[in-house]
């Protein structure tokens, strides 16, 4: 799994404005991984930066290294947030599906950020690497709140246990059987690798037979046993349990391809890999990640929730 490096040119050993600031891209990236929502993870990162200023500069410059504070109480915030998080989605309306991140490059202007070095929006701030990919996301929400602290924080920003124990309250042997048994699970969840390549072409093909009502085609494109899980948390309307079998869901497409007549389709990068999103009126109004195994599609993700479109919607696509 790979690194997310902090912000490169600071010196930890002061307490600075600019060591500060520079963590906050690492900040967000962790907190993002470890909550599946942006809005939540940027939550963390303003309460850890409010705790580090409720402190005197005493109590500041007593601090070694600002850095590995900031990421120690942020990890402690996410994990409390994980806790809370769950009994809040067991009453979630349908399927809770982690937030959708784009890829700035593909829009009007380029990155949001506007050329700063510290770019205003946080889903700027994320790495779009294998680690933020939806399948990825989907199968950390399986996890305890310790597994997946323990094991974003080992796996993916190779923090030492040592460390890991102090976030999470447990021994460093603990942590260890945690990021075990969280990575069996993503082992046993992960699927045969698709060439970026043809994963591109899949989906580009599975939108073709979609705006053409082809159900033949969508059927061909789809696994015998593949899933499809829509997210409109109550606020619009969509299926609210997965819809199962490659027949079922090329009915589904259909029926609400001629239900919304004037939707477009368009391919985006959606966490990193490739994906459609559907528009309205140049509206997006649905985010759709897909999980791809031997030329077909497995998992189909669409995310309809507007809360969770806001990275979406804030610039328009070329």
């Amino acid at each position: 799994m790979s690194t997310i490096p902090s912000e490169p040119g600071h010196d930890r050993s002061e307490p600075g404005l600019s060591v500060l600031l520079g963590e906050r891209r690492q900040l967000t990236n962790l907190a993002y991984r470890l909550l599946g929502s942006l809005a939540e993870a940027e939550d963390a990162v303003q309460e850890t930066y409010t705790r580090w200023y409720g402190m005197s500069r005493q109590e500041q410059e007593a601090i070694e290294s600002p850095g590995a504070w900031l990421t120690t109480v942020a990890g402690r915030i996410c994990l409390n947030m994980l806790g809370s998080a769950r009994h809040r989605r067991e009453r979630y309306v349908g399927t809770w599906i982690p937030e959708p991140l784009p890829d700035r490059t593909e829009w009007i202007g380029g990155r949001a950020g506007g050329g700063r070095s510290e770019p205003a929006d946080p889903a700027d701030r994320i790495t779009l690497d294998e680690s933020v990919n939806m399948a990825f996301l989907v199968v950390l929400e399986s996890m305890t709140p310790a597994e997946r602290v323990a094991f974003i924080l080992h796996d993916v920003f190779q923090y030492p246990f040592a460390e890991i124990a102090g976030i999470v309250g447990r021994t460093p042997a603990a942590c260890r059987q945690l990021a075990s048994s969280a990575r069996r699970r993503v082992r046993a969840a992960q699927a045969p690798p698709v060439p970026k390549a043809g994963q591109a072409g899949l989906v580009r093909h599975f939108k073709e037979a979609w705006e053409a009502r082809d159900i033949k085609a969508l059927v061909a494109l789809l696994d015998p046993d593949a899933t499809m899980i829509a997210d409109g948390g109550g606020l619009v309307g969509t299926v609210l349990r997965p819809v199962e079998g490659s027949m079922p869901i090329a009915q589904y497409l259909i029926h609400i391809a001629d239900k919304v007549p004037n939707l477009t389709l368009l391919e985006r990068t959606v966490n990193g890999t490739p994906g459609l999103i559907a528009q309205r009126a140049g509206v997006t109004m649905t985010v759709a990640a897909f999980s791809l195994s031997d030329d077909r599609v497995t998992r189909i993700w669409a995310v309809r929730n507007p809360e969770k479109l806001r990275a979406w919607t804030e610039h328009e696509p070329r």
